[in-house]
């Protein structure tokens, strides 16, 4: 596993070649790594056949508001992520599958406007029946990442962070940890229990400015000759919600929670008499 024993650690997400992804996870001491690409797993392909590798993606879904919102889902097979990509317009349906199969997954850059608005009705739905949010991405600024953390806690949701990187330098500078787990299925249950612990770095200018560089400089280099298509698609991840409408959640969900801490839902502990109830 890692070079420290005991410790488990994943790092997500990079538009760069996957076999330079994971080798640089390797070297910067992940024991196991994953690859999150926007509903797709196309790019995990050439990976599969490490066993410290578990497949996962990014999936675009689409809530009852009609809004957008981005789910990490995790240690997924190719089965999953076909029924995954057919129910992602339908946010309940595919809450229905996720919970029927136990996938873990999260609602990834919280406070991010990436994909549009935010309604308020979406965050019931979150506090409901979504078991982790992305408390850390490395794209995102310390403020908004700091309140998803605010948001975290005082809905009980598990705590997961990713480097969400564009460029190589970045991959794996942000990682969630599990201290103990020495498999996959021992990184997810600590995942499950709240036993995450977060590492690494928040974006920033002087970040996000280096990694616009590099992102050119790495397109220049295939003569993509779209500078202006890479540096906009890298800017659309730092958007953030206004710290007003930040402040405006975490309010609202004061309001309902009064004094009390709210519980977490785990949808793997969810009965069978659940989704009978959606049908009714």
């Amino acid at each position: 596993m890692c070079d420290t024993p005991g410790l488990t650690r994943i790092a997500k997400e990079s538009y760069n070649h996957p076999a330079e992804v994971y080798h640089r996870c390797k070297r910067l001491g992940m024991s196991i790594v994953t690859l999150t690409d926007h509903d797709s797993i196309d790019g995990a392909e050439a990976l599969r056949k490490y066993p410290d590798f578990f497949l996962s993606e990014e999936v675009t879904v689409r809530m009852p508001t009609g809004t957008q919102i981005h789910l990490g889902v995790y240690g997924i097979t190719e089965k999953d992520h076909a029924e995954i990509s057919r129910r992602r317009n339908d946010f309940i349906a595919l809450l229905m599958y996720l919970t029927e199969r136990k996938i873990f997954f999260s609602l990834n850059h919280v406070f991010s406007s990436l994909t549009g608005r935010r309604e308020i009705e979406d965050f019931d739905w979150f506090a409901s029946y979504v078991p982790a949010f992305e408390v850390r991405n490395g794209q995102m600024w310390k403020d908004a990442n700091r309140q998803a953390q605010q948001l975290a806690a005082k809905l009980g949701k598990a705590g997961v962070a990713g480097s969400d990187s564009h460029t190589l330098s970045g991959v794996a500078r942000t990682f969630t940890e599990v201290p103990g787990a020495r498999t996959v299925e021992e990184y997810f249950a600590g995942l499950r229990t709240g036993r995450g612990v977060i590492h690494g770095q928040d974006g920033g200018y002087v970040k996000l400015t280096m990694d616009i560089f590099n992102l050119l400089a790495a397109f220049e280099r295939q003569a993509c000759g779209c500078r202006a298509c890479a540096a906009n698609r890298f800017h659309s991840g730092n958007y953030r919600i206004s710290l007003a409408e930040r402040n405006a959640v975490l309010q609202a969900v004061d309001g309902k929670l009064g004094d009390k801490q709210k519980s977490p839902r785990l949808l793997w502990d969810v009965d069978s008499s659940f989704e009978a109830s959606w049908a009714s």
